[in-house]
């Protein structure tokens, strides 16, 4: 919760300078956000390669520990989907890139900002952010009404980073390696779901 909330910070000051403060012109042009954005890929590369556990755990496991991956993926866009008929300012894709981002806001909201604008770009990034929050906060109610899975779900492409202790407390040891595999599985279909929903 702590680096959501940094997040969150961080988010809030970078809009009071851009609204209060005449920024010089190379740090809002396309540029650097674009290599942040190579730096993020690179970055997720190397955790996902470096993870040795993970890697063996995935291994290990029946195949059947791909459904919750696909079932997170599926669902997320069937619920994104249906909420673009609620939104008539939004068309069904823009919502499908928002919803793909599945968690990971840094990533997904830097490349919709790319392909979509700052305006959705800011749409995602808020949305992606609550729905970490509301894996770390609601984790025990989740359990309780939806089952031990229901945190993995909702915490999307975090589950194998930031979610994973409050999974860990709350779901039991034995949902490690299942909430591990899911985040990495999820997290690995943001960059192309986005991009797909961003340019179609």
């Amino acid at each position: 919760m702590k680096g959501s909330i940094t997040i969150v910070s961080f988010f809030i000051a970078g809009v009071l300078l851009g609204r209060f403060i005449d920024i010089p012109a190379i740090l809002t042009a396309e540029a650097p956000t674009l290599y942040a954005l190579y730096a993020l890929m690179f970055l997720v590369g190397i955790s996902i390669g470096s993870d040795k556990k993970a890697l063996q755990a995935l291994k290990q496991q029946n195949l059947k520990i791909i459904l919750v991956p696909l079932a997170t993926i599926i669902g997320t866009l069937i619920g994104s989907a249906l909420i673009s008929f609620a939104l008539s300012d939004r068309s069904i894709t823009d919502c499908l890139a928002v919803g793909s981002g599945f968690g990971y806001y840094s990533l997904s909201s830097i490349f919709i900002t790319q392909y979509k604008g700052a305006e959705l770009g800011t749409i995602a990034l808020v949305s992606n952010i609550m729905r970490e929050l509301l894996a770390l906060l609601a984790a025990p109610l989740l359990i309780r009404y939806f089952g031990k899975l229901a945190p993995i779900s909702v915490g999307g492409a975090t589950t194998a980073d930031t979610t994973l202790p409050i999974i860990t407390k709350f779901c039991g040891k034995e949902f490690v390696i299942i909430s591990i595999v899911h985040g990495i599985t999820v997290d690995l279909s943001v960059p192309f779901l986005v991009t797909f929903f961003c340019t179609i």
